[in-house]
């Protein structure tokens, strides 16, 4: 029997994550609930010897920490990385669309989705909204108020060879008829707010599909989920933090927003967010060396975690011939000879140590040499900071569907392997 108990847990994360903003604040609510307190970064901050802390940052970036017993100069950090974010669609700014008879929300590709299967899904919106006077908050529609319905094939007989979407034409999500008797999303963000609509002053809403996540499989044992590349890391990393007893060095996790489209912002990886969260807690740890940030770094170690993929059924020739990670079969470390993944002798061999403690197996992931090979944080953050990085992840199937999957079987090893690494 496979205890479930970890992939059931999996399914309330990602229930109750279906924005980067969304999950930030459910990986929050469970590390207060463990006595992590927040911190601000335009607060000065002071440090001791066993706090547990956490800063938010733009609402979808995340940083949480205990400290170290010794000076992270002496002992380094133990930093697991992750993002927030999925490929999905997000609302415009002038959303209202009138075409056909229908009323629509003009949207705007996010990531490098599969379209093709946001298609007859029952959907909603879900994000941050700005309010008059500087409020942000939280909001999902309910219900499923959004769709993308498919074009029958009598009317497109040439769908048999193949399905093309135009993501400008084609892609537009129907609200209602255009009859003027419905609220717009406007006004129903307002009604489910509170609030009256000239209070809404923006918003950052991304849709989201609202079938919750399953098992699925013949025995159970897999989860089928949205949102899963990366939501799975930000799960497992949270629980390796609670879980991992304090140690002499300072332990990290930091789960970055907007990964999937290049981690280019004050928030994501290319940010400076983990740059001046370790900066400060390295100064307010009271070490007054000069060198005590390069000597903390220098000390330290960072696992990348994301999402890796498991072997196709039936399209396993696309991938390399020797790595075939299957999923149930352990967390999966990840290299590429031209540096899309951190990951070398030295940072691998540590990760595999690590997963040998506690008897967690390992798998590789490697692309073929006649295929592109995707990316993820690790190596922009090891770019930044010098940090020795190994890129890891629990197997997928499925990537940038609207709806993944996973073995349950991974999970409980994902978070073991984590929390060896941040001991």
């Amino acid at each position: 029997m496979v205890d479930q108990s970890l992939g059931d847990d999996l399914r309330v994360f990602s229930d109750a994550s279906p924005s980067p903003s969304h999950a930030v604040a459910e990986m929050v609510r469970r590390l207060r609930a463990q006595g992590f307190t927040p911190l601000a970064e335009a607060d000065r901050w002071e440090l001791t010897p066993g706090d547990a802390r956490y800063v938010v940052r733009a609402g979808g970036s995340v940083v949480a920490f205990r400290v170290g017993t010794a000076a992270p100069s002496e002992a380094g950090l133990r930093i697991v990385g992750a993002h927030t974010d999925s490929p999905t669609f997000k609302v415009r700014p002038h959303h209202d669309v009138h075409q056909g008879g229908y009323r629509l929300v003009g949207v705007e590709t996010y990531g490098g989705l599969l379209a093709h299967t946001w298609l007859d899904r029952e959907l909603t919106v879900a994000g941050r909204v700005s309010l008059r006077g500087g409020e942000v908050r939280l909001v999902t529609l309910p219900g499923s108020p959004l769709r993308f319905p498919s074009l029958a094939i009598h009317l497109d007989r040439s769908v048999r060879e193949g399905l093309t979407l135009d993501t400008q034409r084609h892609l537009v999500p129907v609200w209602g008829s255009d009859l003027g008797t419905e609220p717009g999303l406007l006004e129903a963000l307002a009604a489910e707010l509170g609030v009256a609509v000239d209070e809404v002053t923006g918003h950052d809403l991304v849709l989201a599909d609202t079938q919750p996540a399953a098992r699925t499989g013949a025995d159970g044992s897999w989860i089928a989920a949205p949102r899963l590349d990366n939501q799975t890391s930000c799960h497992s990393a949270t629980l390796a933090l609670l879980a991992a007893p304090a140690a002499a060095h300072t332990q990290v996790v930091v789960a970055n927003d907007h990964e999937e489209v290049g981690s280019g912002s004050s928030e994501g990886a290319r940010g400076s967010f983990l740059e001046d969260v370790l900066d400060r807690v390295v100064a307010a740890t009271g070490d007054a060396d000069p060198q005590a940030r390069a000597r903390a770094l220098a000390r330290s170690r960072l696992v990348s975690a994301d999402a890796a993929h498991a072997v196709h059924p039936t399209r396993s020739e696309r991938h390399e011939p020797a790595h075939t990670p299957a999923l149930g079969g352990g967390p999966v470390v990840k290299v590429n000879a031209n540096q899309a993944y951190a990951t070398d002798a030295r940072s691998g061999g540590w990760f595999a140590e690590r997963c040998a403690e506690v008897g967690v197996p390992v798998q590789h992931f490697v692309s073929r040499n006649d295929l592109p090979c995707g990316s993820t944080i690790g190596p922009l953050t090891a770019t930044r900071l010098g940090i020795s990085t190994v890129d890891v992840g629990a197997p997928l199937l499925g990537m940038h569907s609207c709806r993944e999957l996973v073995s349950a079987l991974d999970v409980p090893m994902m978070v073991r392997a984590l929390t060896s690494c941040l001991s």
